[in-house]
C-alpha cells in the first residue's frame, strides 16, 4: 500500500443517518473504531489502515462540505439535497431513512390546491416548496420560512398548508392534519465532490460497488 495515497473523506449526516451508514460500511469492512467512543470530544476521525477520514455535520452541511471539497463523499437524506441545491454528484440511494416529502394541512385546505388560488405555505424547505408549487402544480404562493415545528403552521393560521417531511403521519393525525399531496419519495443518498470523482475514480467506484453488493445482498435475503 503506498504511503503517498491521500485521505478520503466521508462527511456523514448526524444522527440516526449516520449510524446506519457506519453499520453499512462495517459491512464491507470499514470501520472507525474512535467514532465508537461516546466520550470523544474529536471532530474527525480517522482510519489509518485503510486512509479514510470520517466527520459529522449537520444533514444541511453535507452537500456544502462535498461540494467545496473538504469531503469527497457524504451521506443525506435526499430531502437535503434537493433544498440545498449543490453541485454534488448523487451515486447511491441507500434505501434507508425512507419517508416522502409531503403538502400537509387539514382536509378543509385540499379544495384551495385545487383551484390555483394565493395560499401561503409554511416549510423548513422553502426551495422544495417553490419548486413544487411554481413549476409543477403553476400555483402562486406565499411561502413562510420555519425552522420549527410546521405543523403549528395551519393550527394557529399562520399558513393554509405546509410542506414537510412525513414518516407515519401520526404527528399531523394528532394536530388534525393530513396528507394532501406528495411531493417526492425521500432517503438516505451517498454524494460525491465532482473533482474527487475524476482524481479517485477507482476507488470511489470500488466502494460503491461494494456497498451496492451489499445492499442488493442484504434483498435477497
Amino acid at each position: 500500500m503506498s504511503e503517498d495515497r491521500k485521505y478520503i473523506t466521508f462527511a456523514l449526516g448526524k444522527g440516526r443517518l449516520a449510524k446506519k451508514t457506519l453499520e453499512l460500511l462495517e459491512e464491507i469492512g470499514i470501520t472507525c473504531e474512535e467514532m465508537k467512543d461516546k466520550n470523544t470530544r474529536k471532530l474527525i476521525f480517522v482510519n489509518e489502515e485503510l486512509k479514510l477520514k470520517f466527520f459529522l455535520a449537520k444533514g444541511p452541511d453535507v452537500p456544502t462540505y462535498v461540494e467545496y471539497g473538504a469531503a469527497d463523499i457524504g451521506v443525506v437524506g435526499s430531502d437535503t439535497i434537493l433544498e440545498e441545491g449543490r453541485r454534488v454528484y448523487e451515486v447511491l440511494d441507500l434505501g434507508f431513512g425512507k419517508c416522502r416529502m409531503c403538502v400537509c394541512g387539514p382536509a378543509s385546505a385540499r379544495e384551495l390546491l385545487q383551484h390555483h388560488e394565493m395560499i401561503r405555505v409554511a416549510s423548513k424547505y422553502p426551495n422544495i416548496a417553490k419548486d413544487y408549487f411554481y413549476n409543477k402544480k403553476h400555483q402562486t404562493v406565499d411561502i413562510i420560512k420555519l425552522n420549527g415545528s410546521v405543523e403549528l403552521g395551519p393550527i394557529v393560521g399562520l399558513a393554509d398548508v405546509i410542506v414537510d417531511i412525513v414518516e407515519t403521519g401520526s404527528t399531523l393525525r394528532e394536530n388534525g392534519l393530513e396528507v394532501l399531496e406528495e411531493i417526492c419519495p425521500l432517503s438516505a443518498r451517498m454524494i460525491v465532490n465532482q473533482v474527487s470523482m475524476k482524481m479517485e475514480a477507482g476507488r470511489i467506484k470500488e466502494l460503491i460497488t461494494k456497498i451496492r453488493g451489499k445492499m442488493m445482498e442484504c434483498e435477497t435475503h
